[in-house]
């Protein structure tokens, strides 16, 4: 049985350690996509631990373990009118497919309802219908697309409704 914990990350050099299982996790988005560093500066691949820093100052970020041994990451950042944004959820490619984003996405929701929130919110890459339709499957809804000019790709924006029932 699968069995993975997922903690707060409580400094900035635990932080640093998740910058690898990021890149290496969001490397596959980018080759299936043509993304580089100059077309999609922003996407999880090319993170450096100055950025993640920086982006993730004020959000509350999360390791994933399977045992011991980090296999994935996540943050929920605090918007207004009771909305987190989910950013940058990852599993290394090894460890996909069995469940555990699942698994993260219900620990969200919890965390989420437990601070007042009503709402989470995803960016995703349109084009990825694979990602789309698990997250679809998840409860989200498409709010909107849109072209963001330097992209090479259509940014969905998706939501998911809580409540107290929320699975």
């Amino acid at each position: 049985m699968k069995e993975i914990r997922i903690d707060k990350i409580k400094s900035t050099n635990e932080l640093s350690c998740f910058v690898d299982i990021i890149r290496k996790s969001f490397a596959t988005e980018a080759e299936n996509f043509g993304l580089n560093e100059k077309n999609a500066p922003t996407n999880g691949a090319f993170i450096n631990e100055t950025t993640l820093f920086n982006i993730f100052k004020d959000a509350k970020t999360f390791g994933v373990y399977l045992g011991t041994v980090p296999i994935g990451f996540f943050a929920l950042k605090h918007a207004k009118l009771g909305t987190y944004y989910l950013e940058k959820l990852c599993i290394l490619p090894n460890y996909r497919h069995n469940g555990y984003g699942k698994d993260i996405l219900n620990y969200c929701e919890q965390y989420v309802l437990k601070n007042r929130g009503v709402r989470i919110s995803i960016g995703i890459i349109n084009e990825n219908s694979i990602l789309k339709e698990w997250y679809i499957n998840n409860g989200y809804y498409e709010i909107e697309t849109k072209k963001i000019g330097h992209l090479p790709f259509t940014v969905c924006l998706m939501n998911k409704e809580l409540t107290s029932e929320s699975e």
